[in-house]
């Protein structure tokens, strides 16, 4: 009975359109209410899931993605990318995966990725002779890749949530070869359909030209390799990284490309603060609803109902690809990251995979969450952009659909994907 009100009224007030985050702390109030606990608890448990000093990296990343975006690194990345393979059929659509690719790598964020290079390359595109859905298609897919490509603060938040004993600079290096996976399925995806549509391709600008942009862009590119380099190499934390990050986002976007205005500061400014507050705050409600959960013993329950289903490990993983897969069209990542990794961690586990593989598969998995309604809030930012409506991509998205589901089972059934770079340097 205490699951169904926990369940229930977390369903109810999330179809009332609740914000998450409240959805989430009023459920779990509910709850202790009816299991005739101290209402205390569930602020205690929210303070406890905030109060995490590895958490301090994820307000600084932020930061510095913000102001890489407002001070136009994100700019210097697509002429690079326009340069090198502009000149291919759909090249465009190209260029746009690989500047997430390279954008990712700095801002760690899939909805940052797609305002920063949407607000680009859309209008680009469009002019170019793309299709609108096209262009948002591209772009919005092309975003998540930044959840797997580091720095991200989401493989932050899953070491926190796996109880702090996952590595984050082995989820970092994990995150790599599966980014850059997921960015070549979608760049055959983007090319098939741009042959399918007839896109004409543009002139080769020249070896010179493609060097020029890799110069002008190699600064900001900078960036990735300080990061992960320090962290690897034991120089400084992934906290102390993340705080490094943003002076020298600082220092190139505002003495170096001089591009950086006080207003553009302001505005980064500004948004990191109010996307903190509302990560921290979903973080901390999250940690109460999943403390109920591990109190009402669901991930043995879970465990046990999965089991009466199949014994064979690969439908189990399939399974739970599709939980996955289908809890993240209705919830934000953050959240879903901190109530199911303590569910679905001692299940894979049992079934003998390493806590980075599947922490790896966590986000890739979310991460089409964020680009499928009724919750999708990245595909909302890409349509927004381009100001075409929903139902118009949703018509044409599923070849990208389809390009992020197998780099899914890739890195889910082939370990070696996600597992050589951490295991090299382990």
């Amino acid at each position: 009975m205490t699951l169904l009100v926990l369940f229930g009224s977390f369903v109810l007030l999330l179809l009332l359109g609740v914000p998450i985050a409240f959805t989430l702390g009023i459920s779990s109030l509910i709850t202790v209410i009816w299991m005739d606990l101290p209402p205390l608890v569930v602020f205690q448990r929210m303070a406890a899931g905030m109060n995490v000093f590895a958490l301090m990296a994820i307000p600084f990343f932020i930061y510095a993605g913000e102001l890489m975006l407002h001070g136009g690194i994100a700019d210097r990345l697509v002429r690079l990318a326009n340069a090198a393979i502009g000149h291919v059929r759909g090249g465009l659509g190209l260029v746009n995966v690989v500047s997430s690719m390279l954008f990712g790598g700095i801002s760690g964020s899939a909805v940052a990725d797609a305002s920063a290079l949407g607000s680009t390359l859309i209008p680009i595109m469009r002019r170019k002779g793309y299709d609108a859905d096209y262009a948002v298609n591209v772009t919005v897919t092309s975003a998540t890749i930044g959840l797997t490509i580091p720095p991200s603060h989401n493989m932050i938040i899953y070491s926190i949530a796996a109880g702090g004993t996952v590595s984050v600079a082995s989820l970092f290096l994990a995150g790599f070869v599966p980014g850059i996976l997921t960015g070549l399925c979608l760049m055959v995806a983007a090319y098939a359909v741009a042959v399918r549509r007839g896109y004409a391709p543009d002139r080769f600008p020249g070896m010179r030209a493609i060097l020029l942009a890799a110069l002008e862009a190699l600064p900001g590119l900078v960036t990735a390799v300080i990061i992960i380099g320090g962290v690897l190499s034991g120089v400084f934390t992934a906290t102390e990284s993340s705080a490094i990050a943003v002076i020298y986002a600082i220092l190139v976007t505002a003495f170096f490309y001089r591009t950086l205005t006080f207003e553009a500061f302001l505005t980064a400014t500004r948004n990191a603060v109010r996307t903190t507050a509302i990560v921290l705050l979903v973080i901390g409600t999250a940690a109460a609803f999943g403390w109920l959960l591990a109190l009402n013993q669901v991930p043995a329950r879970l465990f046990a109902l999965l089991q009466t289903i199949s014994d064979n490990e690969y439908v189990l993983l399939l399974i739970i690809n599709l939980i996955l897969l289908f809890l993240g069209t209705f919830m934000d990542m953050a959240p879903l990251i901190v109530i199911t990794t303590p569910i679905f961690l001692p299940i894979v586990t049992e079934l003998g995979m390493d806590p980075i593989q599947f922490g790896i598969i966590l986000m890739i998995n979310l991460g089409i969450g964020l680009v499928t309604p009724p919750v999708g809030s990245v595909l909302f930012v890409g349509c927004a952009v381009a100001r075409i409506r929903i139902e118009d991509t949703l018509r044409s998205i599923w070849p990208f659909y389809l390009a992020l589901l197998a780099a899914v089972l890739l890195v889910t059934y082939v370990p070696a994907v996600s597992m050589t770079l951490p295991n090299l340097f382990r």
